[in-house]
């Protein structure tokens, strides 16, 4: 479990995150939302250890975050954020492999091959593995990340914005592989969505942000109505059920 405590970050005279808590689920999608500058990204950057905080407490498995070491944390807490393309000449294999470094560093071995074989596999990216990345098209690369999060093989996936920058079809992909992480492989996946719909179809929990603090915090049906949506985004909702999950429609 991870809990949240009284998380609070600022810049200049400026609070972007105001005495936030909640905690985390495990085995769950946990989806934070919330309008442009409502804290929710900052909020990832800290649980992920790439912002640091002002105050507060992030607990991670009974220990303060800030006190596990770097390759420990790596092998329990996957990070995937929207700057994480590399700029090498890579090819999909190779890239896939960057998630055993935290167990054996550069030097794979046989079960790590097997790992990143298996990564592959479960992404349907075998005919693409000699590829270079840059040769991908933008769902293609993605899936190519998620393979490399995979075959690090944590328990936690924190995801930011995986569905920036791809299309319709693509991005519905993307929260269908979201889903399949949490449902087949066990993992606790925590994303930061603008599109209040995929959050709403695809998550079990809902943090809602709102001038950098926890708006709403709950299970889809207890966050996701158009009370709650309307105060939170300042607009109009009407909220409809398609196969049982909320579909938000806003004006």
């Amino acid at each position: 479990m991870m809990h949240i405590k009284n998380l609070t970050k600022r810049y200049e005279q400026k609070t972007v995150v105001d005495d936030v808590s909640f905690q985390i689920p495990k085995g769950k999608v946990i989806s934070l939302i919330g309008p442009n500058g409502a804290g929710k990204s900052t909020v990832m950057g800290m649980i992920s250890r790439l912002v640091a905080r002002d105050e507060g407490l992030i607990e991670f498995e009974g220990k303060d975050l800030k006190h596990w070491k770097s390759r420990e944390l790596a092998k329990r807490l996957a990070i995937l954020t929207q700057s994480s393309n590399i700029q090498m000449k890579l090819t999909v294999r190779e890239l896939v492999c960057f998630g055993r470094f935290p167990y054996s560093g550069n030097n794979l071995n046989e079960e790590d091959y097997k790992i990143v074989d298996k990564a592959i596999s479960y992404m349907e990216l075998e005919e693409f593995q000699d590829r270079f990345i840059d040769e991908l098209s933008g769902g293609q690369r993605q899936r190519a990340y998620i393979a490399m999060v995979i075959a690090q093989d944590t328990e936690y996936v924190l995801l930011d914005e995986p569905t920036n920058n791809l299309d319709i079809y693509h991005a519905t992909n993307m929260m269908k592989m979201v889903r399949r992480l949490c449902d087949e492989l066990g993992k606790t996946v925590i994303l930061v969505l603008h599109e209040i719909n995929y959050a709403a179809f695809y998550s079990d929990y809902i943090c809602a942000f709102k001038n950098g603090k926890v708006a709403k915090f709950g299970t889809v049906d207890e966050v996701i109505t158009k009370e709650n949506l309307s105060e939170i985004y300042g607009v109009d909702f009407e909220i409809q059920t398609v196969e049982g999950r909320p579909l938000c429609l806003y004006y």
